[in-house]
């Protein structure tokens, strides 16, 4: 039996040019949660994984840093976001207003909501983005290679659609609920599973 803690990066530089790249409060928010891990007995973890992301490799650091200790990570592109900016012009091809107001960030995600609706249903297919089901394949295969390779404490630093998608697949949720989840995991937020060689839990 093994536990898997999925966590999500911590805040990243939405609004910015570079997306991916952690704020000065998202290295924060990590290096609090490695504390976090630390002050519960977790010193390490028997195996870690990450997407290919900056902010992913970024979040695992400050979340090494609050553990004290050097992780080697197993870089997985299965763990990747989705391109939300491509996700979104498939459904409004005319450039967006920087959403410098709370206004303008809540008219950002009801279009990133729609888009990823179409995304899902198959009705659009963004540019540079594979298919959704190539997405879920992705996600599913990481949960694969955990449970058929590691037992003990295992950690995915990856993105909120991924995790998303991963608790969709272990409880076969339904499309609106994943994609609802999807766009309320916080930064930094732990999701935990445990695993046997059979089935996530």
């Amino acid at each position: 039996m093994g536990t898997l803690y999925l966590v999500r990066h911590g805040q990243a530089s939405f609004g910015e040019a570079d997306y991916d790249r952690l704020s000065p409060l998202g290295h924060r928010q990590c290096v609090k949660l490695g504390e976090y891990f630390r002050a519960k007995g977790m010193q390490s973890f028997d195996a870690v994984f990450t997407g290919t992301l900056k902010r992913h490799a970024q979040s695992l650091a400050g979340i090494a840093e609050g553990q004290q200790w050097q992780p080697e990570p197993q870089v997985q592109p299965g763990l990747d976001e989705y391109d939300s900016g491509a996700i979104i012009a498939a459904i409004h091809p005319e450039p967006l207003t920087k959403p410098t107001t709370p206004e303008l960030r809540r008219a950002h995600f009801r279009l990133l909501r729609r888009g990823i609706e179409q995304w899902m249903a198959g009705a659009t297919q963004p540019r540079g983005l594979g298919t959704h089901a190539e997405f879920v394949a992705g996600v599913v295969a990481a949960l694969d290679q955990v449970r058929s390779q590691h037992d003990g404490r295992v950690l995915i630093v990856s993105s909120g659609g991924a995790i998303s998608t991963a608790v969709g697949h272990v409880l076969r949720m339904e499309m609106p609920a994943t994609i609802e989840l999807n766009l309320h995991i916080r930064n930094s937020a732990v999701t935990e599973f445990t695993f046997n060689p059979k089935r996530h839990t």
